[in-house]
């Protein structure tokens, strides 16, 4: 978990670079309740793998997120009502920096570069702008391909019968 303390001079050096060029910059990190005496903000490692999670669900090109072994639990976990948005993303949370990991399956044809970079751009966004932190980097393993046709062949092998 990360803990972020904002005071009303960090804001104002956001908004206002006549007050960031006279604020000396801070050499310490700010205290756990903040420095305002407003309090702290702790963002949980789990809802910022939950946020890089939705933010790749929605590129287009990408069938699912996660391994075989995840995906299979991903589905048995689906089939009872329940979906594991954080399913393979991990992420690595400092104070003010966030490291993303995520596995996925893309759709084929879609190019794998291009789902990819997509991919990372939606979580860069996603993190930034809910989060509030900045993102060093994010890593993908494309770990399969997944051919629409496949599944649409099995599904008809055994709802036919081979012999009249």
């Amino acid at each position: 978990m990360t803990t972020q303390t904002h005071t009303p001079a960090d804001i104002q050096k956001h908004t206002n670079p006549a007050v960031a060029a006279k604020t000396p910059a801070l050499t310490d990190p700010a205290p756990a309740a903040g420095a305002d005496g407003r309090g702290a903000t702790t963002v949980a490692d789990g809802v910022v793998a939950k946020i890089a999670g939705i933010a790749i669900q929605e590129i287009e090109g990408v069938h699912a997120l996660g391994g075989g072994a995840a995906r299979a639990l991903g589905t048995l976990r689906e089939k009872v009502g329940q979906k594991d948005l954080t399913q393979g993303v991990s992420v690595e949370v400092g104070q003010t920096q966030v490291a993303v990991d995520v596995t996925l399956v893309v759709e084929y044809p879609h190019p794998l570069q291009q789902v990819a970079d997509n991919a990372r751009d939606a979580v860069y966004t996603a993190i930034e702008d809910l989060v509030g932190m900045e993102v060093t980097e994010v890593n993908i393993t494309i770990t399969d391909i997944h051919v629409a046709s496949d599944d649409d062949g099995a599904a008809d092998a055994r709802t036919e019968p081979r012999v009249a």
